[in-house]
């Protein structure tokens, strides 16, 4: 698929994401948008993935560790057709497959974990990769983190243990926007330099535009040909990406658009791609 294809994909998604949120009434849509095409490019290019079969045992796996962003993941595997897309109407309603965090659960194909307390996702990842080492398997985990999320200590636990053995096979990918939900990382509890303290733990260490496209994609393929250590992508990106009035401001964190703030959204996210 050629990297213009994931451009329109992409757009397409934030469309979908707003409309979800709309629809349900709440949900997360700075995060989900900062990470859009992080996982465009990951599922339509890079992971080896199979809509028709999502418990192919010989998948790559992808971890949500910041599970309410969920939307964005909702949204892509929609489009691969691993459900209805009708379904995204559902988001956060009681009994839908579609949670405000992924729930393993409700059986929603693509959903490998459930996800939802920060600071775990890159455990369970380092767990998988592991076991798919000692099952001399060559399958690849990707794990989606946010930089506010490494204020845990839990991230830096994995981490040590991903260097210590030596897992190739697993990739954090960091959504650095700079926010989270009470503001700025760096006034809430700095996290910088992340590039530096996952080099320090043994990393191999790419630092990126979180939306371009052709850098993203050179990062997936670096981390395939790695070896003997796991890598860390540290994607700048921007909160709320492709609409106006929610970028770079931490209140977009976990709050949805009216309707005419609906209507702008699309309509910017549409000349985005024209």
């Amino acid at each position: 698929m050629e990297l213009s294809d994931l451009k329109i994909i992409s757009a397409n998604i934030r469309k979908d994401i707003i409309k979800m949120l709309e629809i349900a009434g709440s949900g997360h849509p700075g995060g989900s948008l900062s990470a859009v095409e992080l996982v465009v490019d990951l599922y339509f290019k890079h992971m080896k993935f199979n809509p028709k079969d999502t418990n192919d045992p010989d998948r790559d796996y992808f971890v949500l560790s910041k599970g309410h962003v969920c939307p964005v993941l909702y949204a892509v595997l929609a489009h691969l057709e691993c459900f209805n897309p009708n379904e995204l109407c559902t988001l956060r309603k009681a009994g839908s497959r579609l949670q405000g965090h992924p729930a393993k659960d409700k059986k929603l194909p693509g959903i490998e974990v459930s996800t939802g307390s920060l600071g775990y996702g890159l455990s369970i990842g380092a767990g998988i990769a592991a076991g798919m080492k000692q099952a001399k398997k060559d399958n690849k985990v990707y794990v989606l983190m946010g930089d506010g999320e490494h204020q845990e200590g839990s991230v830096w636990e994995a981490a040590m243990a991903a260097s210590q053995f030596k897992m190739d096979n697993v990739c954090s990918i960091v959504d650095n926007n700079g926010l989270q939900i009470d503001g700025a990382t760096k006034d809430v509890m700095n996290v910088e330099p992340l590039a530096d303290k996952y080099r320090s733990f043994g990393w191999n260490v790419l630092e990126i535009d979180g939306h371009n496209l052709s850098e993203i994609d050179r990062a997936y393929s670096r981390f395939k040909e790695t070896k003997g250590k796991p890598t860390a992508i540290i994607a700048k990106t921007v909160k709320g990406k492709g609409v106006s009035y929610m970028e770079n401001l931490a209140e977009w964190h976990g709050k949805c658009p009216s309707k005419e703030l609906v209507r702008k959204a699309l309509e910017e996210i549409d000349a985005s791609i024209k």
